[in-house]
């Protein structure tokens, strides 16, 4: 059974990694792209390290603190890092596609 669930895990996480890439390539503008890799990457890295937690922790028969504290970091750091990024692509006006909402208007 664990080896269905950690299987389902990595599948999961290749899923939202290769739609984070696709969203990273396609999308059409800056603030657009942003979300591709904040958002749906850091979900598939999270199930990947998820399933990397699970398999040490049950051959080991330890909690395997490493991928929790990259787990932890990941989770911390993206937001912000995304955050600061869309601060300073508005701060230097870089162009946005007609579509794209803007609370500046």
């Amino acid at each position: 059974m664990l080896d269905w669930i950690l299987a389902g895990l990595v599948l999961l996480g290749a899923v939202f990694t290769l739609i984070g890439s696709i969203g990273l390539y396609k999308l059409p503008d800056f603030y657009m792209r942003l979300h591709g890799p904040t958002k749906a990457t850091t979900l598939g890295v999270g199930s990947i390290l998820m399933a990397s937690v699970l398999y040490f922790s049950f051959t080991t028969e330890s909690v395997s603190l490493h991928e929790i504290l990259v787990t932890l970091f990941l989770f911390i750091t993206a937001p912000v890092s995304a955050h600061l990024m869309a601060k300073s692509a508005l701060h230097i006006k870089i162009r946005q596609v007609e579509h794209t909402q803007s609370d500046q208007e």
